[in-house]
């Protein structure tokens, strides 16, 4: 039925008057997120009719349209069609690089809990696969999977308050590199000098959903 990979039948909810939410699946893997950004460029590409935006995460895509334009049967109808045509995968993203000075108050005690070195927390971070999955929680807040499992360690059982932007913090299998001063429950390895929100610029987020990034080790 579909050219996008994963469920041959998405399911459709609808979110409130404005929204259709596209589910392929339940489980977070490669597969499913790459449903989710082929249709998501795949909108982008040939959006229909009262388009007004889509929001990619790990396992479903919201749309959301124009309701004084179209509704959600309408909605469903041009997403299913798109869905036949679309081609198969994701597009490769481009490729980011993040600098990262390895200084953060949690490194010795990832290392601990990893049984690793500290130098070898930072090898493995260093070695993951990432790319941004989803932006989500705060402005410019993007989740970048592929942090390898040596160091996927869960989120801590408090929040740290204060935690300042520019961050380097893992937890569950992801990594973020933190944009504002707030509270995390994840745990600081490091900060990073490269700006990942730019409010003022044309262009505010270094990051699209689906670009691949590579972190470089720096001194302090």
């Amino acid at each position: 039925m579909s050219g996008v990979p994963g469920l041959h039948s998405p399911i459709f909810r609808p979110v409130a008057e404005h929204g259709l939410l596209v589910e392929f699946g339940d489980r977070i893997d490669q597969a499913t997120h790459a449903s989710v950004l082929a249709l998501d460029r795949a909108l982008a590409a040939a959006p229909f009719a009262g388009f007004v935006e889509a929001v990619p995460a790990y396992v479903n895509l919201l749309v959301r349209f124009d309701p004084m334009v179209t509704d959600h049967a309408s909605v469903g109808a041009a997403l299913r069609a798109l869905m036949r045509t679309a081609p198969a995968g994701a597009a490769p993203g481009a490729r980011r690089v993040v600098e990262v000075v390895y200084d953060g108050p949690d490194l010795e005690e990832v290392a601990r809990r990893s049984g690793l070195s500290a130098e070898a927390v930072i090898a493995a971070h260093l070695g993951g696969d990432y790319q941004v999955a989803l932006y989500g929680f705060a402005p410019g807040y993007a989740y970048l999977s592929g942090v390898p499992k040596a160091i996927a360690l869960p989120r801590k059982e408090a929040a740290l308050r204060g935690v300042a932007a520019g961050s380097v913090i893992i937890a569950a299998g992801q990594c973020i590199v933190t944009t504002l001063t707030m509270p995390t429950g994840w745990w600081i390895i490091g900060h990073s000098p490269t700006v990942i929100l730019d409010p003022q610029a044309a262009r505010p987020f270094l990051f699209d959903v689906g670009d691949r990034v590579e972190f470089r080790r720096v001194a302090p």
